[in-house]
């Protein structure tokens, strides 16, 4: 599970980073990263920390059941890379309609979407 202050919890910042940030893509997910500048207060103002993580999962991924269980699978892959984020980093991870069904395919793309978004950042 990811610390509360960790979450993305703001539509606002959902929106914002989806619109304005880097994106990477794989099979089963695509990865939106934004940096925020270090005098945007919008985090510290909203009570999170200075790395946030969020997950749309949405209905084209299958039943409530099977929705919930690819966003706790997800929350759990990006809980071990959290530490990984630069400061003020905002993302949003999206799971496409594969991941209902993938295995440990869903880790990998998660890393190597990851990876790509984060590189993509630091050129920016």
């Amino acid at each position: 599970m990811l610390p509360r202050d960790a979450r993305l919890r703001r539509s606002e910042d959902f929106r914002r980073t989806v619109r304005h940030g880097v994106r990477a893509g794989r099979r089963t997910v695509v990865v939106h990263a934004l940096q925020l500048e270090a005098d945007e207060s919008d985090v510290n103002r909203s009570g999170g920390s200075d790395r946030q993580i969020g997950f749309v999962v949405s209905k084209t991924v299958g039943s409530a059941v099977r929705r919930n269980r690819v966003r706790r699978r997800l929350r759990h892959l990006a809980r071990a890379r959290l530490s990984e984020l630069p400061v003020h980093t905002l993302v949003v991870v999206r799971a496409l309609p594969p991941a209902a069904m993938a295995g440990p395919e869903l880790g990998t793309d998660l890393a190597a979407a990851w990876d790509t978004a984060l590189s993509r950042l630091a050129r920016r």
